[in-house]
């Protein structure tokens, strides 16, 4: 397979880059860079793959055999609906610690988020006050554009990758408007409810030719619209939704259940959470967008229709908690209900008090680098072997999403072994 070389700058567009996430992820890539840090939790600079058979078998780390942009490449800008620069984002955010941030203080401070497309509605619970001004929302679509141009422009970029690490929005559901190029662009001059920001600046990604990476739960580019555009326009896009916390918990201990062919009556999850993410996810609206993303993970792997006997009745229930003294100390609880020999009863408790933004923004790394490699390769469309980095992976149409954490893991290393001419490994010998 002929991949391009990684050459020039990457320019990477974060879409709320002044969230706790995106401002950790920046905090942390910068650092890393300058050598002030490790990388903990990336795969694409820290892990090793295998490669090779029998006496040739080899296990290199994943950056010196496959052609992934460098660090110091990255040239990192975005949009935010606060003014705030990303030093002064951080700061606010309390995830990391003031040494830390100050380590790279000035290369923060230069960047400054540009006006963000905001409509209050899809998400009730903030208030923007750095906003741009559109009579449509094709408008604002535009002006999206012209700002990926300006930027690829003023920093000399010989390629992009965009990723939506804002605030989860309210929930909409597949319509008319998602179905085709032509009923979005309508839609978009119509200033139709189906149509939220997200959506309008995954548009104006794929269109200028930019792969798109969807971080939260929403539509975004789930949409034959933006399926149709990626095609046309030979562009990488996947999603949805960070797979970090609880989520990523239910995608070890499901194949465990099913692997072992134990039974499960009832999976009870609660979470507790301080951030902006939080704060937003009160909101009945926006936790149902969330909902729907955690509630598909067990179903699948479990697969109710094959094991009626082992799955057919489970009561599945998530819960989000908005609590302002944990901040970006999130903990997610779990009661899980399982069954063994005869029927007799058993319970697995799990109470995974972790730190959403520390464990999200290592995936933010690794999909930039890995789209940007995938766009690079003349991939297009729905990068399913990125579903490891998602909570509810994007699929086509006619297959079943991958859920099991280390089969999305086999998918990815193999991919990759393919990409560099490698035999892809099968675990047989």
């Amino acid at each position: 397979m002929e991949i391009k070389k990684a050459e020039g700058k990457l320019g990477v567009l974060v879409v709320g880059i002044g969230g706790a996430v995106s401002s950790t992820f920046v905090v942390g890539t910068l650092a890393a860079r300058k050598g002030l840090t490790t990388p903990i939790g990336s795969l694409t600079q820290m892990a090793h793959i295998e490669l090779g058979k029998g006496a040739d078998k080899r296990e290199p780390k994943i950056k010196d055999v496959v052609p992934l942009a460098d660090l110091n490449d990255l040239v990192i800008g975005g949009w935010d609906i606060f003014e705030e620069d990303v030093y002064a984002a951080a700061l606010h955010a309390e995830v990391l610690t003031e040494k830390d941030i100050n380590k790279v203080k000035d290369e923060l401070q230069a960047i400054k988020p540009m006006k963000a497309v905001f409509y209050q509605e899809y998400v009730t619970r903030l208030h923007g006050t750095w906003v741009k001004d559109a009579a449509t929302k094709y408008d604002a679509m535009e002006q999206v554009k012209a700002d990926i141009e300006e930027f690829k422009r003023k920093n000399n970029c010989s390629r992009l990758v965009m990723i939506w690490a804002a605030s989860t929005e309210v929930y909409i559901p597949m319509g008319e408007a998602h179905k085709s190029v032509v009923a979005f662009e309508e839609a978009m001059k119509s200033n139709s409810p189906e149509i939220s920001p997200s959506m309008i600046y995954a548009y104006a990604a794929v269109s200028s030719g930019v792969p798109f990476i969807n971080g939260a739960p929403a539509l975004t580019v789930d949409m034959p619209a933006i399926w149709e555009l990626a095609d046309k326009n030979n562009v990488p896009i996947c999603g949805k939704d960070f797979k970090t916390g609880q989520t990523m918990m239910k995608t070890v201990l499901a194949p465990m259940l099913k692997t072992r062919m134990l039974g499960l009556d009832g999976w009870f999850s609660t979470n507790i959470l301080g951030n902006r993410d939080g704060e937003v996810l009160d909101d009945p609206a926006s936790f149902k967008t969330k909902e729907v993303s955690k509630l598909s993970v067990i179903d699948t792997i479990l697969d109710s229709e094959k094991y009626p006997e082992l799955y057919g009745n489970i009561y599945h229930k998530v819960r989000i908690n908005y609590y302002p003294p944990r901040k970006d100390n999130k903990e997610g609880w779990d009661n899980i209900d399982l069954v063994g020999w005869m029927g007799y009863p058993m319970q697995l408790k799990v109470d995974f008090l972790c730190r959403d933004s520390i464990l999200a923004a290592p995936l933010m790394l690794d999909l930039i680098i890995l789209t940007d490699l995938s766009q690079r390769a003349g991939f297009k469309g729905i990068q399913t072997w990125l579903s490891f980095y998602f909570k509810s992976p994007m699929h086509t149409p006619d297959t079943e999403p991958l859920h099991d954490l280390f089969a999305q893991f086999v998918k990815m290393k193999n991919t990759l072994r393919v990409m560099i001419g490698e035999e892809p490994e099968d675990y047989l010998g």
